[in-house]
């Protein structure tokens, strides 16, 4: 074995040991030996991936590939950092790249399913990490990982048993424990209270050692203590869980209030001569999260001639390339400003290019993005023949629904989440910008629906979304607990059932508790009833 060779293993274990700065050195070592060391490129670009410097980690399993195209792991790894650089289609290409050279080894497969997860491609994914979790010596992580695919896929009892192996290899695997949890409804004979208890940091300076780790369990036990009819508890659990993180990584207001604004400024009307996509393919679902969006959905991919592309950032993607902003945010004041100003022509046609591997074959895909509400004005500037259909609840239902959700801990866009007063001042930017689209947006292209007239009222509300999407009437519509298509959110457990109300007026469980909440709504000009 070469003395490249040697330093390249030596990197290896350390990097597994997360001797980080002894494995970066031991690599360049091996280039400065042997510029032509794939191997040493494709290290460097794991440990540019471990600290979150995607675009450094992309550049360099490419260059590790130009050097040895037959690694299955650095197609597989290149495949993962596109996901995390919102390059879908790319992903997607590498990682079948890397089913192509059949890899055998549990972390390749799992890289590979992670990716493919994360491009939509949820059925393909659950193979790949049911074979990665098969290989001897699987980890308690790529249990876990198998368990969200499974429960992704609908498949409960599946994911119940992987999440379970994944503890069991470790007790102290605590997303594996708090995905147990959020699996099925705890009751007093059977919960996992004591064990999710045990596992919670034991004091503020652990905590915000380690805010993710409180922030997971404390979901867990608030959602058990619901489960069990202890509402106050529940939210006790919630609110100590969450000041951690919000201690992390801070709040800006007004930077949420400077994009809403900005948001509504897109409603001007386009330069002259823009031209645009005549497409009405796409029917974007938006709105606050936890309010019926996933549900909306669900409704409509159960139509035969709509498909699902799940929530994809492409629109927000591609504006934000065209608007060449420097903010290191797809979404902020500043892009939307300039996309204002902007000749959009062809944005839509290049949005509909992008959503094709995913779209497949049927006349009409749903984008449920929450996040584009932000977007409705330039959507139908773009794509003036799509539609827009925004998901509204009742202001409190919305503020504790969005209070209770665990969002990605990595994405910045709902830190409003992590404190309730500041949730309420987002429920009411945001009320504010829908307010401003129903008044700007054409009726026929951009609509409202209520989820409680929803729930209340199915077959007549599915009606009506439908006669607005321009979709025929189909009985499947009203069964959609019954489609099999993968579900990648938080519902993916409660889409599954058929309607139920139960949800509605929830806020009222903790209505003492919620009195400053309240007065930002009133005070905000939202009455509370």
């Amino acid at each position: 074995m070469s003395r490249a060779s040697d330093r390249l293993e030596k990197a290896r274990r350390l990097l597994a040991a997360k001797a980080y700065r002894e494995a970066h050195a031991l690599c360049l070592e091996a280039l400065a030996r042997d510029p032509a060391a794939a191997e040493a490129y494709f290290l460097l670009g794991v440990l540019s991936a471990e600290h979150g410097v995607a675009g450094k980690a992309a550049e360099l399993f490419e260059r590790a590939i130009g050097l040895d195209t037959a690694e299955a792991p650095y197609h597989a790894h290149l495949a993962r950092a596109l996901t995390v650089l919102n390059r879908p289609v790319e992903a997607r290409e590498a990682a079948e790249r890397a089913m192509a050279l059949a890899p055998t080894d549990a972390l390749t497969l799992d890289t590979i399913g992670v990716a493919l997860s994360r491009t939509g491609a949820h059925d393909r994914a659950v193979e790949l990490f049911r074979r990665a979790a098969a290989r001897e010596g699987a980890g308690a992580g790529l249990w876990y990982n198998l368990g969200a695919a499974e429960q992704f896929v609908g498949d409960f009892e599946a994911a119940e048993a992987a999440y379970r192996r994944a503890v069991a290899l470790d007790p102290a695997a605590y997303k594996a424990l708090a995905a147990l949890a959020g699996l099925s409804r705890q009751t007093p004979e059977r919960n996992l209270v004591l064990e999710l208890e045990a596992l919670f940091p034991k004091d503020d300076a652990q905590a915000d050692a380690d805010p993710d780790r409180a922030l997971q369990i404390g979901h867990a036990l608030a959602k058990s203590l619901e489960d069990l009819g202890d509402d106050l508890a529940a939210l006790d659990w919630l609110i100590r869980a969450k000041a951690p993180k919000r201690r992390a990584v801070g709040y800006d207001a007004g930077r949420d209030e400077a994009a809403f604004a900005a948001a509504a400024r897109t409603a001007a009307p386009p330069p002259a001569g823009e031209m645009a996509c005549l497409s009405g393919a796409p029917i974007f679902v938006v709105g606050l999260p936890r309010t019926g969006t996933t549900l909306v959905e669900r409704i409509l991919s159960s139509h035969p001639d709509v498909t699902s592309v799940g929530e994809l950032t492409n629109f927000a993607l591609i504006v934000k390339q065209r608007a060449r902003t420097p903010a290191n945010t797809v979404l902020d004041a500043e892009t939307l400003d300039a996309a204002r100003a902007l000749d959009l022509s062809g944005l839509g046609q290049a949005y509909i290019d992008s959503t094709r591997p995913l779209s497949g074959g049927t006349a009409r895909f749903v984008d449920k993005m929450p996040l584009n509400v932000f977007y409705a004005g330039l959507i139908l500037r773009a794509l003036p023949d799509a539609r827009v259909l925004c998901l509204r609840r009742d202001p409190l239902d919305s503020i504790v629904s969005n209070f209770r959700q665990l969002f990605a801990t990595d994405y910045p866009y709902y830190r409003y989440a992590l404190n309730l007063e500041d949730t309420a001042r987002y429920y009411l930017m945001f009320d504010r910008l829908v307010g401003r689209w129903r008044e700007r947006l054409p009726p026929d292209r951009f609509t409202e629906t209520r989820y409680e007239d929803l729930v209340l009222n199915q077959e007549a509300e599915t009606r009506r979304l439908l006669a607005f999407c321009g979709l025929d009437w189909d009985d499947r519509c009203l069964a959609f607990h019954q489609n099999a298509a993968a579900v990648a959110t938080a519902s993916s457990v409660q889409v599954r059932r058929p309607l139920y109300a139960t949800s509605v007026g929830r806020w009222r469980r903790w209505a003492d508790r919620l009195a400053p909440a309240i007065r930002i709504l009133e005070e905000g000009g939202v009455q509370v009833s």
